[in-house]
């Protein structure tokens, strides 16, 4: 095996991009063992976080991410709906508790919310945490101000994906600079809310620019909390529609490498599971993805059927984990 001058599971914040790099080089089997390691370290292998993702808002975004149907510059036979009922989401809320989902992420297509949306957003966040749920949101980019908002109305995760590396960013979003993702992060941790971060793969990247993504993620003062790593869904009429299919294998190394980094983070399987097989998202759990998103529908874009779920998490032996110790319901 490769050396790597750390035991797998400790917690760094220091690391290199060489070892990053050196990660990725190593021979699959090593790289998974390495992963597993540090995985059992922290967690359970046999228990998965599970959340369910809802589009409070969608469409008519003004940013230009190639890979997004919902925004505005783009034609994708997107319907575009204002911002939803509190009542509305709550009632979505309580399914997804029913359904098994233990978290609650609510995500709007907004360049950053504006202060009217926001009070009835942090509603949305006091409701659904009284269901007993986590909740999660991302609207985009934060002020210092609106991230405190946030916390005050009790939210538990921020997710604001740094989508790719630094190098290949500009060639995937210019309405927003790398700089101003990271600023959002550093407003929201400031705040004390939890980092939800990752990225997408399969945008046309190299291997080294997911090993520096993976790196800026690393490094940061603290690790997210969820690593949320996705797999690009090519939605036709946005600039990303013919864009090579990454190789299954390359997904998986980015799991474990991203479990070997982050050793206390869930990793989360994201957007993209419809595409892979059973047997790939059996490697990506052996690779020390933790978690998933659960339900029939991404904020756009299609996902696996609950029973379609259940019955993998069955063939693997694979539970839900518990709902967080706030649940009051």
């Amino acid at each position: 095996m490769s050396s790597i001058p750390t035991p797998p599971g400790s917690v760094r914040h220091d690391w290199s991009l060489d070892e990053v790099r050196g990660l990725f080089a190593l021979p699959f089997a090593d790289l998974l063992f390495m992963a597993q390691q540090a995985h059992r370290m922290h967690f359970d292998p046999n228990r998965v976080q599970v959340s369910t993702l809802l589009s409070i808002k969608t469409g008519a975004c003004p940013e230009d991410c190639a890979y997004c149907p919902q925004s505005i510059r783009y034609d994708t036979g997107l319907e575009r709906e204002e911002l939803m009922a509190v009542e509305d989401v709550v009632g979505r809320a309580h399914k997804a508790r029913e359904a098994g989902a233990t978290r609650f992420c609510m995500g709007a297509a907004w360049r950053s919310p504006k202060d009217r949306d926001l009070r009835v957003v942090t509603e949305m966040v006091r409701r659904v945490r009284e269901l007993g749920l986590e909740t999660c949101a991302t609207l985009g980019m934060l002020t210092p101000a609106q991230a405190a908002t946030l916390k005050e109305a009790g939210l538990d995760y921020y997710n604001h994906n740094i989508d790719t590396s630094e190098g290949h960013y500009g060639e995937i979003i210019t309405t927003r600079s790398f700089q101003d993702r990271l600023d959002t992060l550093e407003a929201v941790r400031n705040a004390g809310i939890n980092v939800c971060c990752g990225g997408i793969l399969g945008m046309g990247e190299q291997e080294a620019d997911r090993a520096a993504m993976l790196h800026t993620l690393a490094t940061l003062p603290e690790h997210p909390g969820s690593v949320p790593i996705n797999q690009l869904v090519k939605v036709p009429g946005t600039p990303l529609e013919d864009s090579a299919p990454l190789e299954p294998l390359e997904f998986v190394r980015c799991i474990a490498v991203a479990r070997i980094l982050m050793p206390r983070a869930h990793v989360r399987l994201s957007a993209g599971r419809t595409e892979m097989s059973d047997e790939m998202q059996a490697l990506c759990f052996l690779a020390g993805a933790n978690s998933i998103f659960y339900g029939e529908k991404l904020l756009t874009t299609g996902n696996p059927d609950v029973e379609r779920d259940l019955a993998l998490f069955g063939r693997l032996g694979i539970a839900a984990e518990d709902p967080p110790v706030h649940a009051s319901a």
